[in-house]
């Protein structure tokens, strides 16, 4: 039997919000150099704590996406839990979101109608300046689980067959501080109206509907970075960074991905969780206006990767 969280208003978070300034617009580009490894400036930040413990047995997994404007895309992954429930691990589907994004709001009140077994539903509503900042909810996200793992994930990922039972046996008695799957399937790029469903929400299985190709994946990038409960409530997600923890008036680009990996010092660890599909996308709904010049560049990049 599934839980659910009722309440769709919007949460206070236990996590500053700073205003946007000119200092945190400074602060982060010298973090991003510091990533690159062009500017010396690792000290300016604690050593993260990577104690873990190594648990077997059943294990509690949380994944955290964001929602704005990808009600389509989170119609698949969601529907992925529905149609292929885990078995042997315990899970909780959390989606930050907006009261803003209203079809957003009518699909969650429609899953959490449905009861799956071994999962729970978490819905987590923002301000949408909150959650045009990814790493403030993930933040959040990693300071509150109380799962033995967490998975940073985006909802274009879907959760096939098997996928988080076999993720469940890659984990036990793991301590380290961050893993990722090492293998993902891959849609090819896909228009709008080839992954949109009907006008109205619904939960959709499309496991079977689109092509994947299976490519190796090489570091615990944005959507596939799977932290220990216990590194995640120890350092939350880029909680020391101020400009990774301010408010912002549109959807910001996710540097916080990779300065979360720096911050642990670890791409994380490689372990096998076949099933694992993702949904590439040309439209991208969450920057507005801006999207048009971001799908000419992706249309461009795609024709670069495959020629033919």
């Amino acid at each position: 039997m599934s839980e659910r969280q009722a309440d769709l208003g919007e949460p206070a978070l236990d996590v500053a919000v700073a205003s946007p300034s000119a200092l945190h617009g400074v602060q982060g580009w010298l973090v991003r150099q510091a990533v690159k490894g062009w500017l010396p400036l690792r000290r300016f930040w604690p050593p993260a704590e990577r104690s873990a413990e190594g648990r077997r047995g059943r294990l509690s997994i949380e994944l955290v996406s964001h929602c704005w404007n990808y009600s389509h895309l989170l119609e698949c992954q969601l529907g992925s839990l529905v149609a292929a429930p885990p078995r042997d691990v315990d899970v909780t589907m959390t989606v930050y979101h907006s009261q803003e994004d209203a079809r957003t709001v009518e699909l969650l009140e429609l899953v959490s109608r449905r009861d799956v077994p071994g999962v729970r539903w978490d819905w987590r509503a923002l301000p949408r300046e909150q959650l045009f900042r990814r790493s403030i909810g993930r933040n959040h996200a990693a300071l509150a689980t109380e799962a033995d793992w967490i998975w940073f994930t985006d909802c274009d990922v879907l959760f096939t067959q098997g996928c988080l039972d076999a993720l469940g046996a890659a984990l036990q008695g793991r301590t380290d501080p961050l893993v990722y799957p090492s293998v993902e399937l891959l849609t090819s790029l896909l228009t709008d109206d080839a992954v949109r469903g009907t006008e109205a929400p619904a939960l959709r299985d499309v496991a079977q509907s689109f092509e994947f190709v299976e490519v190796p994946v090489t570091r615990a990038k944005g959507p596939l970075q799977i932290t220990h409960g216990d590194v995640a409530r120890a350092n939350g997600y880029c909680r020391d960074i101020s400009a990774y923890q301010r408010a912002e008036p549109a959807f910001a680009k996710c540097h916080e991905d990779t300065a979360f990996r720096w911050l642990l010092g670890t791409q994380g660890v490689g372990v096998p969780v076949p099933g694992l599909a993702r949904i590439r996308h040309l439209a991208k709904g969450r920057y507005g206006e801006a999207g048009a010049i971001r799908r000419t560049v992706r249309r461009l990049q795609e024709r670069l990767r495959h020629p033919g």
